[in-house]
């Protein structure tokens, strides 16, 4: 969450001329249900379980960049199941990143809704430790700083076309 994984895929889509998905978007779409209202409705688990199905079927699309969420790696197969559908990067933001990308950021989001700087920071770092065992098994790590402008955006958009060519070869 906030490694810029939409900004940065609506990007790479552009500049492969491929179509982008944000799974979060896709789901609101599909369900016409905001996020944070699935969340309330159906709690965690029911969310992971609609995310892990909506997954699947934006994963069968052919020629696209799809923008999961930061806990879609993490639960059910996930992660296993991204890695044979195609090429999987893992944009990997220091917690002091994130926490810039996160304050920045104009849209609510659940898991982290009403909670100070301290706070933001420390569910960042329990974060982290549960999830980059599953971060860890993509098939790229493309290190990422504060994106500030278009040409930071740019940039690791050029490194990820470089770390995918790279691993046909």
């Amino acid at each position: 969450m906030g490694a810029g994984k939409t900004t940065v895929g609506k990007a790479l889509a552009r500049e492969m001329d491929l179509d982008f998905y944000d799974l979060d978007w896709y789901i609101e779409d599909r369900f016409r249900k905001k996020i944070p209202q699935i969340f309330a409705e159906k709690g965690e688990e029911g969310f992971r379980e609609m995310e892990r199905n909506m997954l699947r079927e934006t994963g069968e699309f052919e020629d696209v960049i799809i923008s999961c969420g930061g806990g879609t790696p993490c639960f059910f197969d996930n992660m296993d199941f991204m890695n044979q559908q195609g090429e999987t990067v893992f944009l990997n933001a220091s917690p002091d990143v994130l926490k810039e990308h996160l304050l920045m950021g104009k849209s609510q989001r659940p898991l982290i809704q009403g909670k100070s700087p301290e706070e933001l920071v420390e569910y960042i770092n329990d974060s982290l430790k549960t999830r980059l065992p599953f971060y860890s098994k993509a098939k790229h790590v493309l290190n990422i700083d504060v994106i500030y402008t278009k040409e930071d955006i740019l940039s690791y958009v050029k490194q990820i076309i470089e770390l995918t060519d790279n691993s046909d070869k």
